[in-house]
């Protein structure tokens, strides 16, 4: 398992629960708003050791609820399942995110049980899809796909949208909204430049009109919020 980052603890990644946070680099999406680009465009010059990793953990049990597992875009990494394994194993919760572009390996981690919670990026409305993730002619349907396997699956899930000038408009969330139940929780993420982004040229929405974007599809959706950036 390739290992890129670790953040010793988080009181905000996996909602409600004490964690840290594990990155993967590598990612096969290339979204122009993407604030961790370094991990997505290059190698990390250093890795951290499964060994590392799992000793650092053997000292957290009974103070860390979970382990929150993020990149770039971690179904890439071939050793994700048993990684998630040994974590289960040391009776941690475990929070994914995902692009949902590898539908089959989300099946296969819901199926044994490895995932409690799972927070999926939707990038965009699906016709500006391939825009949204850099890649032209996207195919939409691992995505959704994997909409669904969450929908169905009864483990904890959110989707979410970071919004910004470039790739979004009002008019273009009730496609984003038709595809999930109303119930189920769905973020829109305000951007900010971190300084490390694939595209310079993303701008982020201001407060008051994120909060009015919030506003208005609460009266179609009854479980959006918004975070600030």
């Amino acid at each position: 398992m390739n290992i890129a980052g670790l953040q010793k603890l988080t009181l905000l990644d996996y909602p409600g629960k004490t964690a840290c946070t594990v990155f993967t680099p590598g990612c096969n999406f290339r979204c122009p708003f993407c604030h961790n680009a370094l991990l997505v465009t290059h190698s990390p010059e250093e890795l951290i050791s499964e060994e590392e990793f799992f000793s650092f953990l053997s000292k957290r049990q009974g103070i860390l609820d979970g382990i929150c597992i993020t990149g770039g875009e971690p179904t890439l990494q071939k050793d994700l399942i048993a990684f998630m394994e040994k974590i289960k194993a040391m009776g941690f919760l475990v929070k994914l995110d995902t692009n949902g572009a590898k539908p089959d390996i989300l099946k296969e981690i819901i199926a044994k049980g490895l995932a409690d919670y799972v927070a999926m990026d939707i990038k965009a409305s699906p016709a500006r899809y391939g825009e949204a993730v850099g890649i032209k002619d996207f195919d939409f349907s691992p995505v959704k796909e994997s909409i669904c396997i969450l929908e169905e699956s009864g483990i904890d899930h959110e989707f979410r949208t970071t919004v910004t000038d470039e790739l979004h408009t009002e008019e273009n969330f009730p496609a984003i909204l038709s595809l999930f139940s109303e119930n189920t929780p769905y973020f829109l993420q305000q951007f900010k430049d971190s300084g490390n982004l694939i595209d310079k040229s993303c701008h982020g929405w201001e407060t008051q009109r994120m909060k009015n974007l919030r506003d208005t599809l609460a009266l179609q959706h009854c479980n959006v919020s918004l975070r600030e950036g």
